[in-house]
């Protein structure tokens, strides 16, 4: 007895919950999507998934009514909204949500983001069933649409149609596409920005849940592939609706009843890695989810996008919100550091990469030898350090904090081994360049760790002899170079005697710029001007 009352109780509540909070439309797709009121939410209270790395100020988009408003992607710089809105008294009633067969309708997009007033988007696409979502191919010629039957307004069918040449938004061509099943919605449409790709929600035989996220490759001929079910990182056993794509296409959003989720449909992004797929999905977070329902978000740039939901305070049962992301900037520095030593290391290369490996940024380290980055909360990035005459570095990287914050990360490279080889008929210990101060003759402190490989080389072999040459580029007076290159050289022996290592095994000898590497002349470009100051170590005799 106790039982029974309580699942009264549960009833009771649920249909209150209905009636207050997600709407008529929303309670009877639940109702025919799961078979079942007793599906339970996996719900987290908003206050501990927080606003997680993401800031959204959400606007009315000024265009909402009394009856439900969703967006649905964009044609020829405008909006396609799907509406019951009624238009004429004669509009037919769609005894599964009380209000109007849904139609086609297209809006003007603002600077501000606002939409105007409404009108009908295509006399031959709305018809007197149930339209829905619809997305256009990357050339817009080509327009795929979803359509309920008269019979049952709950169960879409998906179409394509083309435009007419020279035709203002005739469509024609229209046919029924052969991955529609008996018994099968086929729901929210969308197009990857390569146009390559279509995806959707659909509850087929081998969903996870009620409804799952499935996407088709489009062929040559505008035909679909047989869809593939994204998986179980993405699709839940609750229902998952509404994908979209970023405007660069390397992530996924959609509306799951799944996942840390606050409450009816959430929205949640998960990244496309080329290497594994989709990523584990992480909610948008509270400043845009709400115990409500949150569907059909589309990005307009790529802070900037459109969503429904019918959260408390709208005008009708969906309605239509601008949502602007202030993007949440994170920080990444530090220094690059000789492994052995720590000296700081300039002139090095680093790279900032995700977790693909494809290149976001890159820098190279100053005097103070420090690299910083911007990074994105909750991802995964790659750090790599490139040095001449050191061995190329690279560490991951996770920005595991939701908030603004910076990371402090050094990076230490190690030396590589200085190698002894011909060059242009000599013997010589090759290594990095030689640095010092503009105009100035002493070694700078980087520069002491290659010219200690010089050191090892030279206690490795006692019999060892070396001439140093030391060259400018031809940057000044002639005379004035080969008196500092003169000095360069003599700088170098010095660092070599003080290090252990006999004067007489020593000579010094500066070329100024009378001997380049790179014959320029008056044109050198920065690089060039740098490989012509160089110091070289020959060898004499062992």
């Amino acid at each position: 007895m106790k039982t029974k009352l309580s699942l009264i109780v549960f009833l009771i509540t649920n249909i209150a919950i209905s009636q207050q909070g997600p709407s008529n439309l929303i309670a009877a797709n639940y109702l025919n999507e799961t078979n079942s009121f007793f599906k339970l939410n996996k719900t987290v209270p908003a206050e501990e998934i927080g606003a997680n790395g993401f800031e959204f100020k959400i606007l009315d988009a000024g265009v909402n009514t009394k009856f439900s408003e969703f967006g649905s992607g964009f044609f020829r710089n405008k909006l396609i909204m799907v509406s019951s809105k009624k238009i004429g008294g004669l509009a037919k009633i769609d005894p599964n949500t009380g209000e109007a067969y849904k139609d086609y309708y297209c809006l003007d997009i603002s600077k501000n983001g606002q939409l105007s007033s409404p009108m009908l988007f295509s006399r031959i696409l709305n018809t007197n069933a149930s339209e829905d979502q619809l997305t256009f191919s990357k050339d817009q010629n080509t327009v795929y649409y979803t359509r309920s039957s008269k019979e049952n307004s709950l169960e879409y069918k998906i179409y394509k149609a083309d435009l007419e040449p020279d035709s203002h938004g005739n469509w024609i061509n229209e046919q029924l596409l052969s991955i529609n099943k008996e018994n099968v919605s086929i729901e929210n449409p969308f197009i990857n920005p390569a146009g390559d790709k279509l995806y959707f929600s659909a509850n087929l035989p081998d969903a996870i849940g009620g409804y799952d996220l499935y996407v088709s490759n489009i062929n040559a001929d505008g035909t679909l592939s047989t869809p593939e079910n994204l998986g179980k990182n993405v699709n839940t056993p609750e229902n998952d609706k509404y994908p979209s794509l970023s405007i660069d296409g390397k992530y996924l959003y959609f509306s799951s009843q799944g996942h840390d989720n606050i409450g009816g449909y959430d929205l949640f992004v998960s990244k496309i890695s080329n290497a594994s797929g989709y990523k584990s999905p992480r909610n948008l977070g509270n400043t845009i989810n709400t115990v409500y329902d949150e569907v059909a978000y589309f990005l307009a740039a790529k802070n900037k996008g459109y969503l429904s939901s019918n959260r408390q305070n709208g005008r009708g049962s969906f309605d239509i919100y601008t949502a602007v992301n202030n993007e949440v900037i994170q920080n990444i520095e530090g220094e690059v550091l000789d492994l052995n030593t720590q000296i700081k290391l300039p002139n090095t290369v680093v790279i900032l990469k995700d977790e693909d490996g494809e290149e976001i940024a890159r820098t190279i380290t100053g005097e103070d030898a420090k690299y910083s980055f911007n990074v994105a909360p909750l991802e995964k990035y790659v750090i790599s350090a490139q040095k001449d005459g050191f061995k190329d570095t690279a560490e991951t990287f996770e920005a595991f904090k939701s908030t603004k914050t910076t990371y402090n990360k050094n990076l230490e490279l190690q030396t590589t081994e200085p190698v002894i080889a011909k060059v242009n008929d000599e013997l010589r210990i090759v290594l990095e360049n030689i640095y010092f101060d503009f105009n100035k003759y002493s070694v700078k402190e980087e520069s002491t760790i290659s010219l200690n490989k010089v050191v090892k080389v030279l206690k490795a072999h006692p019999t060892m002899k070396l001439v140093i040459n030391a060259h400018t580029d031809n940057k000044g007076r002639d005379a004035y170079n080969l008196n500092l290159s003169n000095k360069r050289a003599d700088s170098a022996v010095k660092f070599l005697i003080q290090n252990g290592i006999d004067a007489n095994r020593l000579q010094s000898k500066g070329h100024g710029e009378s001997k380049p590497l790179i014959n320029c002349t008056n044109n050198c470009t920065d690089e060039e001007l740098q490989a012509n100051r160089r110091v070289e170590f020959v060898i004499l005799e062992e």
